[in-house]
């Protein structure tokens, strides 16, 4: 009545066992670190780079506990701070020998100092949210309409371009608002018209009206292609925030989109605002130029300008270009990772209609010639891209090469994010210092630590044995949802740490209610077996609702909250899970484990109701 077969025993047991793994980490603590981050678009932080800096730490005789790559770049970590000191200035020299021209950022971090062995099943810490570690958050507004906006200017180029290719008359061509409008002077125009707008932009929605002595032809976005833009314009911004950041050698940044138009932006162990605000703010742009193959035969570079190529076996070159400029980054409307006929992978890139008529008749002039275009950043030119004009091209054109997949997204990305997508503006900015991090994470370790041994006291007082096996039932669940939250990378926060105490309190609940319904079945007169059985049988159907209904509001704080309530939310949606199973299976087979395996049961300790 009362056992488990074996393997629920050893089922539970490993549980246990997953989850102390899991939960170790957060109790090392950190490690002092060196993270050597990109500080230029074009350069990537890689495991090429991970050989190099441990080559050089070598060569130093600077010995290293630990090095990885990842996507938020080269992380090495040492033994103490003097190392830690001496290998940030070695590599500082190492990667950016002239320091006015940095190609890396190297900044001093903390890491987990959990062992490697750990690491090795990919046990990690949880992480520490702004309000414990200190930082800056800023919340951001996003223009959506200005980049629906900018895609309208890029279709009324077109659309001039394609009536006067067509030979169609029309009174102008503007924008107002969200709509493109065109104006005729008779019905039979504008119907052409409408035909060729139609089948050469089949993103356009059309209609005809009336405006006095002028005929309009209306052009809007269609709602698929307005939401596709709109989402294109975030994910953009914050690709090219995700850039930027990694000049602040920030650990981990939290960079999402919070609802439709907002990206929250927390920087974890910064306290430079003016420096996350220029970072943030930091504008770039693109140019495309003419390569000077004379000065390239030649050496000289007189007259022309010389800027860095980064090529894929890793060296550098330089490339002589000629001033002028031909198109700028603002006239780049967009750019697509595609491929070309031949399925190589490419970069489908449109201007507007000024730099497509520039293009236009700069292809055809210079015809096999070299074409280079430059990505300007802080002031600082670098070739992303060098290659052969093979025909004369307009607005639409490939930009094709020795590129993989992943690169041709890549430089699309560069391309496109010349500069933002979207307008932004901070509409919340807050900062907390680290002093106030520490100390709220005493505070809430030690909200958690004196509500758990109080509800320890109590239970082991007023249910004896049953009181202690519950209060060992709590501890496994609080065991699990640390586990759960390192597991899933989840970010702790304060609200977080209210939650883990207020799932405490909560998860006690069911073990009062077993405890309490095994008490009125020995008062009714069963047997101590019989009672044990029959108290988590009646009481699982009461828990099972109480949790629910909680579980419901917890998802709704989940679904619809944001920010603190949002980190609130997914502790104690995990905190529910989690003491559901410890309060019913794992202190049943405790229970099951001192009760279950005697022929004859005299007494149950269980409080004031001890009986036969």
């Amino acid at each position: 009545m009362n056992r488990y077969p074996v393997w629920a025993y050893a089922a539970i047991a490993l549980c246990i066992l997953v989850a102390f793994l899991y939960a170790l980490p957060n109790f090392y603590g950190e490690s002092p670190a060196v993270q050597v981050s990109s500080a230029r678009t074009t350069v990537k932080a890689d495991a090429a780079l991970l050989a190099r800096v441990e080559q050089t730490l070598k060569e130093a005789g600077i010995a290293h506990t630990g090095a990885i790559a990842d996507a938020g770049g080269v992380r090495v970590r040492f033994a103490d701070t003097d190392t830690q000191l001496k290998a940030r200035d070695l590599i500082e020299r190492a990667l950016n020998p002239d320091p006015q021209n940095p190609s890396y950022t190297v900044a001093l971090n903390l890491l987990p100092a959990s062992p490697a062995w750990l690491r090795a099943i990919g046990a990690l810490p949880m992480y520490l949210g702004l309000d414990l570690r200190g930082g800056v958050h800023f919340l951001l507004q996003v223009d959506t309409q200005a980049a629906l906006a900018k895609r309208l200017e890029g279709y009324a180029a077109d659309v001039r371009a394609l009536l006067r290719e067509k030979n169609i008359r029309h009174a102008g061509v503007s924008r107002e608002a969200q709509t493109l409008r065109v104006r005729f002077r008779d019905a039979e125009t504008r119907e052409r018209a409408r035909a060729a707008i139609g089948a050469a932009f089949g993103e356009l929605a059309l209609a005809e009206r009336d405006d006095g002595q002028d005929l309009l032809l209306i052009a809007t976005l269609k709602p698929e292609v307005q939401k596709r833009e709109q989402e294109l314009a975030i994910q953009q911004n914050i690709g090219t925030l995700n850039r930027r950041v990694n000049q602040l050698g920030v650990a981990e940044p939290v960079i999402q989109q919070q609802g439709a138009d907002r990206i929250v932006v927390q920087l974890p162990g910064v306290q430079d605002v003016a420096r996350a605000k220029e970072i943030l703010g930091r504008t770039a742009t693109l140019e495309v130029r003419l390569v000077d193959e004379e000065a390239m035969r030649t050496g000289s570079t007189f007259g022309a300008d010389v800027f860095p190529e980064r090529r894929r076996d890793g060296t550098v070159g330089m490339v002589p270009v000629k001033k002028q400029v031909i198109v700028t980054g603002d006239q780049f409307v967009g750019a697509q990772a595609t491929f070309d006929q031949d399925g190589r992978p490419a970069v489908a890139v449109e201007l507007n209609e000024a730099g497509g008529r520039v293009m236009r008749q700069t292809t055809r002039e210079h015809l096999k010639r070299l074409m280079a275009i430059v990505l300007f950043e802080k002031g600082r030119g670098e070739a992303i891209s060098v290659a052969t004009i093979q025909s004369e091209f307009g607005s639409r054109f490939q930009i094709t090469g020795n590129f993989t997949p992943a690169e041709t997204n890549d430089l699309a990305l560069l391309i496109r994010a010349g500069s933002l997508a979207a307008p932004m503006e901070i509409v919340e900015e807050r900062t907390v210092g680290p002093s106030l991090g520490k100390e709220n994470i005493d505070k809430g370790f030690n909200a958690t630590l004196w509500g758990f041994v109080a509800i320890v006291v109590f239970m082991s007082v007023y249910y004896a044995l049953f009181g202690v096996i519950s209060s060992i039932a709590l501890a496994v669940n609080l065991l699990f949802l640390v586990a759960l939250l390192s597991l899933l990378q989840a970010t702790l926060t304060l609200p977080g740490i209210a939650a883990i105490a207020l799932t405490l309190g909560m998860a006690i609940d069911a073990n009062v209610l077993i405890n309490e319904r095994i008490r009125e079945e020995v008062r009714a007169g069963a047997t101590p077996q019989a009672a044990i059985a029959a108290g988590y049988q009646r009481a699982w159907g009461t828990i099972l609702d109480s949790n629910v209904t909680t579980l419901i509001a917890g998802l709704a704080l989940l679904v619809f909250g944001h920010g603190p309530v949002r980190g609130f939310a997914v502790v104690h949606c995990l905190g529910i899970l989690t003491s559901v199973f410890s309060a019913v299976l794992v202190s049943r087979a405790m229970v099951n484990l001192v009760y279950g395996y005697r022929r004859r049961v005299a007494r149950l300790a269980i409080g004031d109701t001890a009986w036969k």
